[in-house]
């Protein structure tokens, strides 16, 4: 989530209001969210006004990562507030998975579903549109998140820059075209977590952000396109949560095969312990990261059910900060700011002083 990055499961979450959804949802009588960097409290019963007429739609929200942070936690959510869920991980077996089964509502369904798999994608719609063709479809969320690598763009393999948009932009893309037609016929929502990494040039970040921003973008531009539909469209952006395990083995082989995998000539211009300091950094910076994921779930639950939702979320404490940082100062304040408290590159090792022939100077 936000910047806490890791590879992460993928999840798509569909749900129908149970009988007397709606007194279910009213029983919330307030609910805060973070909308264009504000927050704000709204009583819940005005937001699900706009369901109303709806209480025997069926709702598909589709998330990436149920098996653990924000897709896990809005689908217990969704669930305990009476609606009927369908969630996909990538592992049914995964923990994840059967913490949902424990937590949740035996209505609650949960569909094995690859992002990258496009007959993965089929067997979900195919899943799914039987059981909405007469209602339609109210909401899709796209949670998708990946990224395993922590290193300047010119350190990250191309293949990594192909992974991240096969996951973060081109199955978000090919999960939304599929289910369009149904949201289109109800007039729902699509919501998508994103990423400030987006925005910004957060520093080692570049394979990852890149994905993130052509996601924005897409979302932005479906803002638009459907909005004569009836379809609104709103992207959460959330700051520094903990959303999965602490730095595992399997995150330090990949800095391992990181190293294993450069040139030999590029490897001796930015050295091995600038990787090293690199990776020490955003370990550390991720230590700081907030375990209290409420925020960004309250703002997904906004956008879903809001009779006007914003095009926009920021859940994160500071995240008005950056944005400020970022629209009204210049670049060099900006970027100066995101070194300063994500990740400070220090100098490669080929533009380090050199001591001259080996002396040191009294």
């Amino acid at each position: 989530g936000g910047v806490g990055l890791e590879p992460v499961a993928w999840f798509t979450l569909a749900a129908i209001p149970a009988a007397g959804a709606l007194s279910t949802l009213a029983l919330h009588s307030t609910e805060t969210c973070c909308a264009q960097g504000f927050f704000f409290s709204t009583p819940l019963s005005e937001k699900v006004a706009c369901l109303a007429p709806w209480l025997s739609l069926s709702l598909l929200w589709a998330l990436a990562g149920c098996d653990s942070g924000f897709g896990k936690q809005a689908a217990c959510h969704l669930d305990s507030m009476g609606f009927k869920v369908f969630a996909s991980v990538l592992d049914l077996q995964s923990a994840g998975a059967k913490e949902l089964r424990q937590r949740c509502s035996p209505s609650l369904t949960l569909l094995q579903m690859d992002l990258t798999k496009p007959e993965d994608i089929r067997k979900a719609q195919q899943l799914v549109q039987p059981q909405t063709a007469r209602t339609g479809l109210w909401g899709l969320v796209n949670n998708a998140g990946f990224d395993d690598t922590i290193a300047d763009a010119e350190l990250s393999p191309l293949c990594k820059f192909r992974t991240c948009m096969d996951v973060n932009f081109f199955g978000t893309l090919e999960l939304t075209k599929a289910l369009l037609p149904l949201l289109r016929s109800a007039r729902g929502r699509i919501v998508t977590v994103s990423s400030p990494a987006g925005d910004m040039p957060y520093p080692c970040l570049a394979a990852y952000g890149a994905s993130k921003a052509a996601l924005t973008l897409l979302m932005d531009t479906f803002r638009s396109e459907l909005e004569p539909w009836g379809v609104k469209v709103s992207v959460i952006l959330p700051g520094y949560f903990k959303t999965g395990k602490s730095p595992s083995p399997a995150s330090r082989a990949k800095k391992e095969q990181l190293l294993a995998s450069l040139p030999a000539d590029l490897l001796q211009a930015y050295g091995e312990e600038y990787i090293h300091e690199i990776n020490k950094q955003f370990v550390k910076f991720m230590k700081t990261a907030n375990e209290d994921l409420s925020s960004v779930v309250n703002s997904i639950t906004d956008a879903l059910i809001a009779a006007s939702p914003a095009a926009r979320y920021y859940p994160g404490v500071g995240m008005w900060l950056i944005y400020f940082i970022h629209h009204y100062l210049p670049s060099i304040i900006r970027d100066l700011f995101l070194k300063a408290f994500f990740i400070n590159q220090k100098l490669p090792r080929a533009l380090q002083p050199k001591q001259q022939n080996g002396l040191k100077h009294e």
